[in-house]
């Protein structure tokens, strides 16, 4: 199966690029070594990459596993500072955040496109003692060619969603093979294991949990000043995190009916993609309300707005840190898959989302089995509950602690997958 993968791949990447070039004009994010990506590495970063083989490479897709794996390997290397470690990004916004968080012992790559040549050029810079891939990217010749170089080969922090779970099971006999080649899979649940055993029965599966629990607060994130858009008087902030398309204009014609109700709210609108600011503005124009966009603001604006767009990167936290409210997006105005919740919880922060988050459903199930969120059936319903939360200080009180609660509860998979890949290694 996977010659027959390397011989359509050519034919694949030829409509694969276009897309890949639109979103790196578009998207923010650290784009000087992006030509990693095709496995050309400067001379500079070769004779560097030379002083770390024997490395583990660890891949993380985007920002969110970025996080995830950045705070595993200062863990790992506070346990064992002998270690050498590599780690690859796919996005510019994920190499970005990588760059910023990782120690400067940790190498920081982009992750060469599955084809074949690119990836045995970048595991001869390496040669690593193992792979590590967090979460789903499973790329056939990666993994392939780190087994047969002698990597161990680990995925962690693995899930299956509905709709991933029918795909593999139904490609089976060509994820199968691809599968038993991991040393071990640490997944986040003992449904994941089920999935997981159903496509690869004979693939070395372990419940580690969920890392994303392990997440922690950094302490020098830098707060933001939201007085300079909204002016110094006391202010109610609800923030609407990672939206999607539908999701923004939803959220602000709710916002623009709560006003009359509570003059001192404002909202702060964060997109999933930066590169979304043009269509907000669209929005916020035609409804009329006053905003200003972050992405444009060079400070000398002095003219005090309802709206912050702020279509920018790397500045999530320090919005949640201010907010009293948080909508989680992709979860509304017919978005159900999802985005993490944890980071608000762990802030403390009163949390409103979707009743269904296909992508999150275990985390989900936790932060409702102890009532530490709350869930809306239909979009209609969300203006009402923003009315109760906004008007009880100590109902949006509870909600954060209990969320907080929840997250230390379930903390420990970091630990849990550290010790297994210690076992292999």
């Amino acid at each position: 199966m996977i010659f027959i993968y390397n011989l359509l791949f050519p034919l694949a990447f030829i409509f694969f690029v276009p897309g890949m070039i639109i979103k790196l004009i578009r998207r923010p994010g650290h784009k000087k070594t992006f030509m990693e990506r095709f496995a050309v590495f400067s001379a500079e970063r070769k004779k560097r990459l030379g002083e770390y083989h024997g490395a583990i490479w660890v891949h993380a897709v985007s920002v969110g596993e970025a996080v995830i794996a950045t705070a595993m390997i200062e863990k790992w290397q506070k346990a064992d500072p002998e270690k050498k470690f590599v780690l690859s990004t796919t996005t510019t916004t994920g190499q970005e955040l990588a760059r910023k968080k990782a120690s400067p012992e940790v190498e920081v790559i982009y992750c060469p496109i599955d084809f074949i040549f690119f990836v045995r050029k970048a595991l001869r810079l390496i040669q690593p003692s193992m792979l590590l891939i967090f979460e789903t990217e499973i790329w056939p010749n990666m993994i392939a060619e780190a087994k047969k170089s002698g990597a161990k080969v680990a995925l962690v922090n693995a899930r299956m969603s509905d709709r991933s779970s029918r795909a593999y099971y139904r490609w089976r006999h060509f994820f199968r093979p691809v599968l038993n080649k991991f040393d071990i899979i640490g997944v986040q649940t003992q449904q994941d294991k089920e999935r997981f055993a159903a496509v690869a029965p004979k693939a070395n599966i372990e419940v580690t949990h969920n890392m994303k629990f392990d997440q922690e607060i950094p302490v020098d994130f830098e707060s933001i000043d939201l007085d300079a858009y909204f002016g110094s008087e006391e202010h109610q902030i609800l923030l609407a995190a990672s939206t999607h398309p539908g999701e923004e204009k939803l959220i602000a014609e709710v916002f623009s009916e709560l006003k009359n109700d509570f003059p001192g709210l404002r909202l702060v609108i964060v997109p999933r993609h930066a590169e979304r600011g043009n269509e907000i503005v669209k929005i916020l124009n035609e409804l009329h309300l006053s905003f200003r966009r972050r992405s444009e603001d060079d400070g000398s604006e002095d003219n005090n707005v309802d709206i912050l767009l702020a279509d920018t990167t790397g500045e999530m936290l320090a919005f949640m840190q201010a907010a009293d409210v948080v909508i989680m997006g992709k979860s509304l105005a017919g978005q159900n898959e999802g985005h993490n919740i944890i980071e608000p919880a762990l802030l403390g922060k009163a949390i409103v989302c979707g009743d269904v988050l296909k992508n999150f459903r275990f985390i989900l199930k936790v932060f409702k089995d102890n009532n530490a969120l709350i869930t809306i059936d239909c979009d209609e319903q969300l203006a009402d509950v923003l009315k109760e939360l906004f008007s009880d200080a100590t109902r949006r009180e509870k909600l954060g602690s209990k969320a907080q609660q929840v997250v230390k509860s379930q903390q420990g998979a970091t630990n849990n997958t550290i010790k297994s890949l210690e076992a292999i290694l």
